[in-house]
């Protein structure tokens, strides 16, 4: 079988994602915090940019960071502006953006990039890191709740490692497998993840304090994208989300946090996935299920 990312791919047939490119800071003297002079540009497709999508929201950032989405179908050429070109840049490829930055970059074109319009190059293409910047680098220019509450540090980034790398990733290291041995070493450890993720989410209605925070919008771009696409697509197919109660309602119930609800696109996820990943499905034919009820009641009232 063909790898879908050769060059991230081992000898024994295991996803090895490459690193991200550039990790500068807002708040440094380079890149101070201002309104206005960052873009963020994103796919409503991409996990990775979704989380970045939701704390803008959430931290009320929407009229501080821009933002502008590319097309959700990807081809050689990386993330395209369709049908216009890019309204900031006059961009038709976000590779423009990484060459601006470094003409001598060679590695894949991923999103979210955050952009600064003064020095007209990218701040960030870590997901991670501007995630983390939304909540703690535009102080006086956010509202919202605290994504990153300080008593609660040591296990936000605890557990947003492990969630990384057996569910986040984890679902791309089985979707991008070459190998049985690799497929299934990294199907069952998405499994025993979310067996163990059920079991806390019995007893609190999210994940660490009684309101969402990093961690909890770090783990929902990939639930509610599971059985849309992961259980079938990526072939984590032991069970469905839906046969978790617990994860199900959890994530219904984020879902339906304000403002939320919006910024997920199933459509877009579908179309990128099926198509855009030619290697998994040759066909590019486009599933037409499952059906999929994000506004019924999540069932988490009576839990702290």
């Amino acid at each position: 079988m063909s790898a879908q990312f050769p060059g991230e791919q081992s000898n024994e047939g295991q996803f090895k994602r490459q690193q991200d490119a550039f990790r500068h800071w807002v708040g440094t003297p380079e890149f101070p915090a201002e309104a206005g002079r960052y873009h963020l540009y994103v796919s409503w497709a991409c996990p990775w940019a979704h989380r970045t999508i939701i704390a803008r929201v959430i931290k009320g950032l929407q009229t501080v960071v821009g933002l502008t989405a590319v097309d959700p179908v990807r081809d050689d050429r990386g993330w395209a502006f369709t049908p216009d070109p890019d309204p900031l840049n006059g961009w038709a490829f976000l590779s423009e953006a990484y060459h601006a930055t470094d003409p001598a970059f060679r590695g894949r074109y991923t999103v979210p990039v955050l952009w600064d319009k003064q020095t007209k190059r990218i701040v960030s293409n870590s997901d991670d890191d501007i995630l983390r910047m939304f909540q703690t680098a535009f102080t006086g220019l956010a509202t919202g709740p605290d994504l990153f509450p300080e008593a609660h540090r040591d296990e936000i980034d605890a557990l947003n490692e492990r969630i990384y790398n057996e569910v986040n990733n984890g679902v791309y290291k089985a979707g991008f497998a070459t190998s049985q041995r690799a497929y299934e070493a990294s199907a069952f450890k998405v499994f025993n993840a979310l067996d163990e993720l059920e079991g806390r989410l019995a007893t609190r209605r999210f994940l660490i304090t009684d309101h969402p925070v990093e961690t909890d919008w770090r783990l929902f771009p990939t639930l509610v994208r599971f059985d849309a696409v992961y259980h079938g697509h990526f072939k984590c197919n032991l069970r469905t989300l839906a046969s978790y109660p617990h994860l199900a309602g959890y994530m219904r119930d984020l879902y339906q946090q304000p403002g939320v609800g919006d910024t997920v696109r199933i459509d877009e996820i579908k179309r990128h996935y099926y198509i855009t990943q030619d290697k998994i499905n040759p066909t590019q034919v486009v599933p037409i299920g499952p059906l999929l009820d994000f506004s019924a009641p999540p069932n988490r009232d009576h839990l702290s």
